[in-house]
């Protein structure tokens, strides 16, 4: 499915959602990995982060549908065990434009 976000309303979601425990920089991990080239990167493989298995075991890639099933409910959708203590955001156009917006990072 092609969502239609806007990537600079989607910079301001990833500040105010995102921007305490991720980097958008390459090879900059804070307390999640850095979601630098997220889009297309198969789950648990950032450089340098040490994984719980709940992402290394989901055997996926983040395509842009994968994000978005995801990032409604991480806590949920992981398999048991992920560290993510994140709700989830629950309004369809910053989900799409979080969305977008990470896919700007390559």
């Amino acid at each position: 499915m092609v969502r239609a976000g806007d990537a600079s309303a989607g910079a301001d979601v990833f500040k105010s959602e995102c921007a305490e425990c991720h980097s958008p920089k390459q090879g900059k991990n804070k307390k999640g990995p850095s979601l630098f080239d997220i889009v297309g990167r198969p789950a648990g493989t950032a450089p340098n982060y040490k994984y719980t298995d709940a992402l290394t075991q989901g055997k996926w890639t983040w395509t842009t549908d994968k994000l978005h099933w995801y990032l409604s409910q991480p806590a949920r959708k992981a398999n048991p065990g992920t560290r993510m203590k994140y709700d989830g955001l629950d309004d369809p156009k910053q989900l799409d434009d979080l969305i977008t917006y990470l896919g700007t990072l390559h």
